[in-house]
């Protein structure tokens, strides 16, 4: 199986690279903000809320350097509309025309209401739901427990 550099799927690889705030996995998601200790803290308090928007993207085979330039051009869209916090795309190694879309949102209406009513989704949807099949099912979720164990 190919893992990408620096990850490992042996016990405490991929879970420790996620906890370690000195090697971020998910850089996109915003900055990082120096402490007092040097280290770096989250963008957002622990007890903040945020909803992370999850999608399992299965674009036709052969059209993925397509999608991918599509998605460059979609992804400002997205980040113009207030409540969105980052996004993060990831292509499968296993499956290479399937991709992993998260998206973090203050809360959810941002994204259902915010986004989806917005011109830049009717955009948006012009440049990638084509490219879909099938058509991908959209979850939300947030954090439960404490987040840094």
């Amino acid at each position: 199986m190919l893992v990408p550099d620096g990850y490992s799927i042996h016990r405490g690889g991929l879970r420790s690279r996620l906890r370690d705030p000195e090697r971020p996995f998910l850089a996109e998601f915003g900055p990082r903000t120096p402490t007092t200790t040097g280290r770096s803290a989250p963008r957002h308090r622990r007890n903040d809320i945020v909803i992370l928007e999850v999608a399992i993207l299965d674009v036709r085979p052969g059209s993925e350097a397509e999608f991918e330039a599509a998605f460059a051009e979609a992804r400002p869209l997205i980040a113009s509309i207030d409540g969105f916090l980052g996004l993060e795309l990831q292509r499968c190694l296993e499956k290479p025309s399937r991709y992993l879309l998260l998206a973090r949102w203050r809360k959810l209406e941002d994204h259902t209401e915010g986004f989806r009513g917005s011109p830049q989704y009717q955009r948006w949807k012009a440049l990638l739901h084509h490219f879909y099949d099938p058509f991908p099912t959209v979850e939300h979720y947030w954090a439960v427990g404490d987040a840094s164990t």
